[in-house]
Order: structure tokens, then C-alpha cells, then sequence
């Protein structure tokens, strides 16, 4: 399996800011927070936390959040992405996540980390087989 390349002080960083994301979540329905922490390949981390709506269907999760506040600051390579979410044990980004990550890279680094620094990772295309990109529909 290929290596991730970050070093120690990096996924700190991106465990930690992920962690104070979920702190800043909207969440009054499914009293959940979230928060995600991206690194860019450029080094940046940019923050996101999921944002609840009582139309259940406009929901937005962490994952999707931070991706789009990214996008918003002109970032579109990712090297690695940290989830967390405080109620306890790992949580895995949802499948709609996992489609809009692999969106910008079958082999970016997913990270879900619990209170404790525990995590687990893999690349997206782990959690996504055959999950679909740009290049799949232009030729």
C-alpha cells in the first residue's frame, strides 16, 4: 500500500483542527457534529463542520462542507482528509462523501480519528471502489 507521506506534526494538526471543526457544527436534530480537517497540496489545512437544515434533504455533511469552502479558496488537490466526530468511536464519511471526495482523487488519504488520536485511514478509492471522475465522462 502506498504511503501517505505526512509526517507526525502534520496529522496532529489535521486531527486537531478537525476536532475543534466538530465544536463549530450545526447539529440541533441530530445532536451529531462533525468536523473535517483537509490538507492541500500545497499544505494548507482548511476547515469544515456539518451544517443540519430542518429540510433533511439540504443537510450538508462535514466532508462536503470543507471541500466546498476549498474549492471557494481555489484549492482543488487534496493529499489528505480528517474526520471526526466527538459522540465516540470512528465515523466514516457517508457515501455521498466518499463520491465527492473521489471527485478530486482516487488516492487521497482519508483519516477518521476518534478523541483519543486513534484513527484509522485509506485512500478514498479504498472506501469507493470504482467511484467515478471527471475523466470517466470526458473523453
Amino acid at each position: 500500500m502506498a504511503t501517505d507521506d505526512l509526517s507526525e506534526d502534520q496529522k496532529s494538526e489535521l486531527f486537531k483542527l478537525a476536532k475543534d471543526a466538530s465544536k463549530l457544527s450545526y447539529s440541533p436534530y441530530s445532536r451529531f457534529p462533525v468536523g473535517c480537517a483537509i490538507l492541500t497540496a500545497e499544505g494548507q489545512i482548511i476547515t469544515g463542520c456539518n451544517v443540519e437544515n430542518s429540510s433533511f434533504g439540504l443537510t450538508i455533511c462535514a466532508e462536503r462542507t470543507t471541500i466546498c469552502k476549498a474549492i471557494s479558496e481555489g484549492k482543488k488537490q487534496f493529499k489528505a482528509i480528517a474526520v471526526h466526530a466527538p459522540a465516540g468511536g470512528l465515523t466514516y464519511p457517508c457515501g455521498a462523501c466518499r463520491q465527492f471526495i473521489y471527485e478530486f482523487g482516487p488516492t487521497i488519504w482519508i483519516y477518521v480519528v476518534d478523541q483519543e488520536d486513534k484513527y484509522t485511514k485509506s485512500m478514498i478509492k479504498e472506501l469507493l471502489p470504482n467511484g467515478f471522475m471527471l475523466s470517466d465522462h470526458i473523453k
